[in-house]
């Protein structure tokens, strides 16, 4: 499945032979994850002309022209001079990083990148967010069109700044006349990524919160890349959501994932995890759970009007999802160690689970006596 989409290739000799000539693109965040994958795709491409990689490290294409730099740093805007089309992906949302560290660069760096591309005279920007913007609530529809109003908070890892990321983006072309933005919003991503929804299959458990309505769509690396392909020739623009055809019920995950469920109450499970959040044990915020809980399934309607067709299907990116954190072990949003793993044992992690949430029963009891 690694190898280039037929209808991709057909796309971009269309593309450039419209505009007459090769584009020439920069890629910010090229080093690894979806930029690394994205620079040697377009790198690999006869119809892409020079690939500008952007990084505070060099990655390992050589192909590309490295740029090692902040993306925060001004001087950026010199260095996208001749530039046609950039790619934002510069954007830390890992779960172990500090937030407010986190969102004074994911929102610098966006805003830098915007003024800098402007300045130099690229025409297009292309962001990538996340599907999560639109919110996971009990009375989304299924699927939720790409028009449909962003509901999420911030109370989510990283989904503040990523709702700060679509303001900018919609905010830009007043601001720079002449800018156009796309905004490309995957589904729950796989493909070497690391977030709370991927963690979430590391548990001995899969945590259900009772009365909730879970609905699962992937989107896989691959299939990102070739979205922003679509994205970066012009093919497809406005806010596009990208991800697997359809969705798998919790049931379906189940059975598909061998994974036994454990049901908690609503009060309980959102209690637990803000608790264990807040006193520093787990690095996901309840809100997290809200996605594991209510769907947030999207239509890709925008790109499948511009032929785009996702290569993977919803249970073959859940398989190699499976495959990728074979070993490791999470208990509430928190990974552990070998040892501790060993030590604990997948009964010993779902007791761990339901004593903390034995904690903030006590706790309210505590607090209902006082």
């Amino acid at each position: 499945m690694s190898s280039p989409d037929p209808q991709v290739r057909a796309a971009r000799n269309i593309a450039t032979g419209e505009a007459g000539r090769r584009l020439t693109v920069a890629v910010t965040g090229a080093a690894g994850g979806v930029g690394a994958v994205l620079v040697e795709r377009l790198a690999a491409s006869e119809e892409i002309k020079q690939v500008l990689a952007f990084d505070e490290r060099r990655g390992e294409c050589a192909a590309a022209q490295w740029h090692v730099l902040d993306v925060r740093d001004p001087a950026i805007a010199e260095k996208l001079r001749g530039a046609d089309v950039v790619v934002h992906l510069a954007l830390d949302l890992g779960l172990d990083s500090d937030p407010a560290a986190r969102t004074a660069y994911n929102v610098r760096g966006t805003q830098t990148v915007l003024t800098a591309a402007a300045a130099a005279g690229v025409h297009r920007v292309v962001l990538c967010t996340s599907a999560m913007v639109y919110g996971a609530l009990p009375d989304n529809e299924l699927p939720l069109s790409e028009d449909a109003e962003l509901r999420a908070t911030a109370e989510a890892t990283g989904v503040g700044d990523l709702l700060e990321v679509e303001h900018l983006a919609r905010r830009a072309p007043r601001a720079h006349p002449g800018l156009n933005v796309t905004v490309v919003r995957p589904a729950t991503l796989v493909g070497g990524t690391d977030t709370a929804l991927t963690r979430y299959f590391e548990s001995p458990r899969l945590l259900v919160v009772a009365g909730s309505r879970p609905a699962w769509q992937f989107c896989h690396v691959e299939d990102l890349c070739s979205a922003l392909e679509y994205a970066v020739l012009g093919l497809a623009e406005g806010e596009l959501a990208v991800g697997c055809e359809g969705w798998l019920e919790q049931e379906e995950v189940e059975e598909l994932t061998g994974i036994r469920r454990m049901e908690l109450p609503s009060a309980v499970a959102l209690g637990a995890a803000a608790r264990l959040h807040r006193i520093g044990l787990t690095p996901s915020p309840a809100g997290d759970l809200a996605y594991t809980m209510y769907p947030w399934v999207v239509s890709v309607g925008r790109l499948h009007d511009a032929g785009w067709r996702p290569q993977w299907t919803n249970e073959e990116v859940l398989t190699e999802l499976l495959e990728e954190v074979a070993g490791r072990h999470t208990v509430a949003g928190r990974r552990l160690g070998r040892k501790d793993a060993t030590a604990a044992g997948a009964a010993g992690a779902t007791v761990a689970l339901l004593g903390a949430a034995a904690v903030v029963r006590r706790a309210r009891k505590a607090r209902r006596r006082i």
